[in-house]
């Protein structure tokens, strides 16, 4: 069964992650990717979502996707039963993942169980393009990225982060973007979407 769990901030929607384990968090091995921070100086909010997992009881191992082969990358993931790809800038999250092969290697692991863990940016890129939020992250960071097509593990696309006081500018980023065919889905800190197969709903702490 495919599944996968994508949250604007994991560690403020944890326990509906928790309800979906098919075990205790302490048997769980946790390989969590903070590549998608590199570009920003302050990284709490990678912080953030390692120090909930650790203590909530998983078993996490940090995997930088950053300058690996596909073959390292298999090794460093062979005995994982999550995959967490945390927040940063999305554009250079996919321009690594290309570079590196995890875009390859993430598919094979979800259609053998392993269950796919994407915070903000983690959550966006599980979509099938990323082109709908290039207002909110900057696609520069990411020089050599010649397409926006993402891992398209699922149909839509997330857009995190979701406020009062951004709802005129994600209101004219959904217009936009429906126009060309996009299917989004605007989260909440407080909102995740939990996937099994091809059935998602979402759930809010």
């Amino acid at each position: 069964m495919k599944k996968l769990f994508l949250a604007s901030i994991v560690s403020n929607t944890i326990e509906k992650l928790i309800e979906i384990l098919p075990g205790s968090s302490d048997k769980l091995a946790v390989a969590f990717i903070p590549t998608a921070a590199d570009p920003y100086e302050d990284k709490w909010f990678v912080d953030e979502d390692r120090d909930k997992l650790k203590e909530k009881g998983f078993n996490v191992k940090d995997v930088d996707i950053k300058g690996k082969t596909e073959q390292e990358l298999l090794e460093e993931l062979k005995d994982v039963d999550i995959i967490f790809v945390a927040g940063g800038n999305t554009f250079y999250l996919l321009e690594k993942s290309r570079e590196s092969g995890f875009d390859k290697i993430v598919k094979e692991l979800i259609q053998k169980g392993v269950i796919y863990v994407g915070s903000s940016a983690g959550a966006t890129l599980a979509g099938p393009d990323i082109e709908p939020i290039k207002t909110l992250d900057d696609p520069s960071k990411a020089p050599s990225l010649k397409s926006f097509n993402g891992l398209n593990l699922v149909d839509f696309i997330i857009l995190p982060h979701f406020e009062e006081k951004n709802r005129k500018e994600y209101g004219e980023i959904i217009r936009e973007n429906s126009e060309k065919g996009y299917k989004l889905i605007i989260l909440t800190d407080n909102q995740a979407v939990v996937v099994e197969d091809e059935e998602f709903k979402i759930v809010e702490k």
